[in-house]
């Protein structure tokens, strides 16, 4: 796209983040990229009032709080046309590790062969429901589990998860918590990065498979900080780079359903394989605008999002992503 202000940006996005986040999504060489290819890329102060800046063609954020949502509803009511990714009702969703993946249940999906599901999941409320004998009865669970906060609002808190093993494991956890059965897959994780109907997949090493001979030995938990120098190291050694990729096909239908269901066009999503099941994938965590700049070429990614909404000059939510055009990249 041809820049037709010389050197100036002709359409303006503006940015917001936590100050500890920013850096994970915009870097000198996107914004240099950006403003060669027509895109201006404008830091938000959020220490003034947003009615106070721009103008903006689009506002990008990742801030949390009421004064915000505020600031943002203000801000679209004098600017209607100035489209907001994403709305904050959305990304309220994904601040919950419940009700982020309630939605892949009811994804209009239409697959070849491939099976998707969420693992076995159950929010304990009260404390006292995890030192009792009965606990993983009544919550019709199976170990090993993995507890993880419920609120996942990108803290350090929300990142302390452990790996339980059986009931002694279960009475250091205090409520409110998420209990996740761990689901053995191979020891590899696919991470799906979303940026409109722009799709990245990568291949990362995950926690190891645990056997059910392993899990006789395996008492009480493990914080995950813990589990790569412990006794429940895989068995054998995964090999990365032979691990065969989801189908190209799979990973695109599902981006698309669940950037339709979540109404977010920014995010990712953790999808494992079922060591159990050839063809069967769950969805274990999604994440809203997450860390793109630790992917390999993560600005073409961005730039062809911020192009595409460029270019759409109809006058509805992003959210909708019909005028998006399709990429993918598979590593």
């Amino acid at each position: 796209m041809s820049n037709q202000f010389e050197g100036q940006p002709y359409y303006k996005i503006g940015y917001v983040f936590a100050p500890n986040k920013e850096q994970t999504v915009i870097q000198p060489f996107l914004i240099t990229k950006a403003n060669e290819q027509g895109i201006g890329l404008i830091r938000i102060d959020p220490d003034k009032p947003l009615t106070e800046q721009g103008p903006f063609d689009c506002i990008m954020h990742k801030l949390y709080g009421p004064d915000w949502t505020q600031q943002l509803q203000q801000f679209s009511s004098r600017n209607s046309d100035v489209r907001i990714i994403d709305p904050p009702e959305s990304i309220e969703r994904l601040h919950n590790r419940d009700s982020m993946l309630e939605v892949v249940s009811r994804l209009k999906i239409e697959l070849n062969k491939e099976k998707v599901s969420v693992p076995n999941q159950a929010v304990v409320s009260e404390t006292e429901l995890l030192t009792r004998d009965m606990a993983i009865e009544e919550l019709k669970l199976r170990f090993p589990l993995i507890a993880k906060p419920l609120e996942a609002n990108g803290s350090d808190k929300s990142h302390q998860m452990y790996l339980i093993f059986d009931n002694e494991g279960l009475e250091v956890l205090k409520a409110p918590i998420l209990l996740q059965e761990f689901v053995n897959h191979g020891g590899i994780i696919f991470k799906v990065y979303v940026a409109g109907s722009s799709v990245k997949c990568v291949k990362r090493k995950s926690l190891p498979d645990i056997s059910e001979e392993k899990m006789k030995s395996l008492k009480g938990f493990l914080p995950f900080s813990q589990i790569s120098s412990n006794s429940v190291d895989a068995d054998e050694e995964v090999d990365l780079e032979k691990t065969e990729m989801p189908r190209e096909g799979f990973v695109v239908e599902l981006s698309r359903a669940l950037r339709e269901a979540l109404g977010l066009n920014l995010f990712n999503f953790d999808l494992i394989r079922d060591a159990g099941e050839r063809d069967g994938y769950l969805v274990i965590d999604i994440n809203y605008l997450p860390g793109y700049a630790k992917l390999p070429g993560y600005e073409t990614l961005l730039m062809d999002f911020f192009l595409n909404v460029a270019k759409s000059k109809a006058v509805e939510e992003v959210t909708s992503g019909d005028e998006l055009n399709e990429s993918v990249c598979l590593q």
